[in-house]
């Protein structure tokens, strides 16, 4: 849709500019003001040298509820769990591909970049996080090397887990899983069900550690054992615990749970600044891992293979005019995956 207004861009110097209408074009979109969620039918599309993506479906995560809750301090359009058409591109093998992309965007000149870092990147952008509007939007903005065309064999819905699914397969790359391991897993929403899927692939001795017991009986036809509330005898049990459960509480579960000389990954982002105890970990010599992004194509190849399921994780998709209720029913603790489509 064509912005049909005159507008004028003022520059320190006094000199104005004038943008013609056709220079830019407006899109639906809901973006977050630092305190609350707007719908704007008159948000500018993405206008950059970089690939323009329409998107397709869009997922709502625990990450963007925390921002909403003042995590990060971001402004701007959330979503980075996407699937969307290629629209525009330097490179025409792109234009019509469905993609999904990596959502960190590094600068491309300090150490981390060289190093293929560009998640560690000081001056990265990061899509719907950081310094860059994100997929709650009709389009959206990556470099071309973000971008990873996804086979017809998996759907839009299932195209929007590749990013946390890349997530639970980063514990793979920072951990040298051992199958004789006793590994628990402590939540059970999203990125924990998808967690304990890519641990399986190596350990057979899991137990999910969680309060919601609908979602937890939805693990019990695939082997993992399944918990609410940690007794005396779960102590000090696990060679490793994964912690996502996206509150302070579960640090201190997995600290519970982990024998001495042990491992604990955490995946949750949390806005709260309630302090942590860590004389535990120093008392029992924890070694612990924080982890974030993943690759992604360990997670395409996954679902495409079928080793990983994720069907049974979609919940319900609303229309991007109704955020707010999407945003609402994804706040719900029996809810699981919640889709925005433009």
């Amino acid at each position: 849709m064509k912005l049909f207004k005159t507008r004028f861009l003022i520059f320190e110097n006094f000199t104005i500019l004038k943008l013609d209408a056709d220079d830019y074009s407006i899109m639906n979109a809901a973006y977050f003001d630092g305190e609350k969620m707007i719908f704007d039918e008159n948000y500018l599309e993405p206008n950059s040298d970089e690939t323009l993506v329409r998107v397709n479906l869009a997922g709502i995560c625990g990450t963007d509820l925390e921002i909403i809750q003042g995590y990060m301090k971001y402004a701007g359009i959330l979503g980075h769990e996407f699937v969307g058409t290629v629209e525009k591109s330097s490179n025409s093998e792109l234009v019509g591909k469905r993609v999904v992309g990596e959502i960190n965007v590094g600068c491309g000149k300090c150490y981390s970049c060289e190093k293929g870092m560009e998640r560690h990147c000081p001056n990265r952008t990061v899509l719907g996080i950081l310094k860059r509007d994100g997929a709650f939007a009709e389009f959206l903005s990556l470099p071309e090397k973000n971008l990873h065309i996804i086979p017809d064999s998996i759907t839009d819905e299932q195209a929007v887990f590749v990013e946390p699914l890349a997530a639970a397969f980063e514990i793979k790359e920072q951990v040298s899983l051992q199958p004789q391991w006793s590994v628990a897993v402590v939540g059970d929403g999203r990125l924990a069900q998808l967690i304990i899927q890519v641990l399986k692939l190596t350990c057979s001795n899991i137990t999910c550690f969680g309060r919601h017991k609908s979602k937890l009986e939805s693990l019990v036809n695939g082997g993992t054992k399944i918990k609410i509330g940690i007794a005396p005898t779960d102590e000090q049990s696990f060679d490793l615990v994964v912690e996502a459960t996206g509150s302070n509480s579960g640090f201190s579960d997995a600290m519970k749970l982990i024998k001495p000389r042990g491992i604990v990954v955490l995946k949750s982002t949390i806005a709260s600044k309630e302090n942590l105890d860590l004389t535990p970990t120093v008392v029992n010599e924890v070694t612990l891992i924080g982890s974030r992004c993943g690759l992604f194509k360990p997670a395409i190849d996954a679902l495409a293979s079928g080793i990983v399921s994720v069907d049974s994780m979609v919940d319900s998709v609303f229309p991007l005019k109704n955020f707010s209720e999407a945003i609402e029913h994804a706040k719900k603790p029996d809810t699981l995956k919640v889709f925005l489509k433009p």
